[in-house]
């Protein structure tokens, strides 16, 4: 996807990487193999970037439900062709190849107006040829807000039974999708479920939503789908749902464990002082696979950009030294108005992949050995030693072999296509 180029960077040169070579090697770690592992783990980057959530539903509906976005930068898609354009260029500055992890909201209707409970794989359409075309995969979630349905902040768990039934076909409806999209593109397609359901103020009822809850989605996932894999999102609290959240992470982690479905674990989805990364050796012990959702707390809000923090780098880290790359499932989740929509996601995806690039450039098995030992002064010792080693020459060097931009350059193609495309929107 990338457009031909040819990248040039001083870190290119045969000194710089020798110099990382020999440096990783005093460690016993290959850096060919770790770029060449690198290569081979997609990111599920999200489209919702691009537009703000809004979606394409042509619907007229606000954004509501929990979700909330601030900022106006300029130049943010306004239909799906350029949607697919603005992803086609954040793509091409991203090594690696990845797949588009889509809403329901973004199907295409041809101006026509299609409740969620009547949606078809023929929506979707144009995303799959798209996706084929440039061989990236696709995952898929329903959108339980902003539409009339949601707008008193209850879905699957909501006290009438005829609006429930309504979410519950929507829910069916969009595993549908994704195993048609799983199927024609040759790769499952996870199908994520999060819901905003919750109390802004404390309930005097915390049982029934719950058992609502399970009873709709034990009806959703009755029947059993190829070429898609579920998975369940919980949430610590949302707007409007700061002291009631029936989808809880005790809630969802019970129900994954019971119904042996993947647990979608957002970075931005529990109290700061909770660590993720903590958390994913833990739940892999009792569910086959783990959806994660990377994010950027900051305060109350979860969904700021990507960033290279400790936070990042530890989840990385317990993904690949857990061996748990082929059970966990890497994507993002965040929405940014206040900087070019583009650039949110070429900043995101690789920073995660430069955390994950960290994590693969560790001598994991002589630091578990001294932990065997309980040599714990050499742990320490060599976890601190690690720190300095230059791993920003080892990922200059992997996008250099995979012809992206090194460095901060992709900058001024992101600058140029705004000036070229984005600035003529709207």
């Amino acid at each position: 996807m990338a457009a031909s180029r040819k990248v040039t960077h001083p870190s290119k040169g045969e000194l710089a990487y020798q110099f990382a070579k020999n440096r990783y090697a005093d460690f016993g770690v290959d850096i060919d193999l770790a770029m060449q592992r690198l290569s081979a783990i997609p990111i599920s980057i999200h489209c919702w970037q691009g537009d703000d959530v809004g979606g394409f539903e042509n619907s007229g509906e606000t954004l509501g439900g929990g979700i909330a976005v601030t900022g106006n930068y300029p130049g943010k898609a306004l239909t799906s062709k350029q949607l697919r354009n603005d992803l086609e260029k954040a793509l091409s500055l991203i090594p690696g190849k990845h797949r588009v992890n889509l809403h329901a909201n973004y199907g295409e209707f041809s101006g026509k107006r299609v409740d969620r409970d009547a949606i078809e794989p023929a929506h979707f359409k144009d995303w799959i040829d798209w996706a084929k075309s440039h061989q990236l995969g696709l995952d898929f979630n329903p959108t339980f807000f902003s539409h009339p349905k949601a707008a008193d902040g209850f879905t699957l768990s909501h006290k009438h039974k005829g609006t429930r039934k309504f979410w519950i076909e929507h829910g069916k409806r969009c595993r549908e999708i994704g195993a048609a999209m799983g199927k024609a593109l040759g790769s499952t397609t996870i199908t994520n479920f999060w819901i905003p359901d919750g109390y802004k103020d404390t309930p005097a009822d915390r049982v029934g939503p719950r058992e609502r809850l399970e009873q709709s989605l034990d009806e959703i996932f009755t029947t059993k789908l190829k070429n898609n894999l579920d998975a369940v999102e919980p949430k610590l609290f949302g707007i409007g749902s700061e002291s009631y959240v029936v989808g809880s992470s005790e809630f969802y982690l019970g129900y994954a464990v019971s119904r042996q479905k993947a647990l979608c674990l957002d970075a931005g989805h529990f109290h700061p002082t909770e660590s993720v990364a903590d958390k994913i050796s833990s739940v892999l012990q009792f569910v086959p696979e783990v959806l994660l959702h990377v994010s950027r707390g900051v305060r109350w809000d979860s969904d700021h950009v990507v960033t290279l923090t400790d936070d990042v780098i530890a989840i990385a880290r317990e993904v690949v030294a857990g061996g748990f790359l082929k059970r966990v499932h890497i994507g993002l989740d965040y929405f940014d108005a206040s900087i070019n929509r583009v650039a949110a996601w070429v900043i995101g995806t690789r920073a995660l992949q430069r955390a994950l690039l960290s994590a693969l450039l560790e001598p994991t098995e002589a630091l578990q050995q001294c932990e065997l030992d309980g040599d714990f002064t050499s742990r320490l010792a060599l976890q601190e030693e690690l720190k300095a080693l230059p791993s920003g020459l080892v990922w200059e060097v992997f996008c250099a072999q995979q012809n992206v931009p090194t460095g901060a350059d992709w900058i001024a193609e992101v600058r140029q296509y705004e000036a070229d495309v984005l600035s003529l929107r709207g």
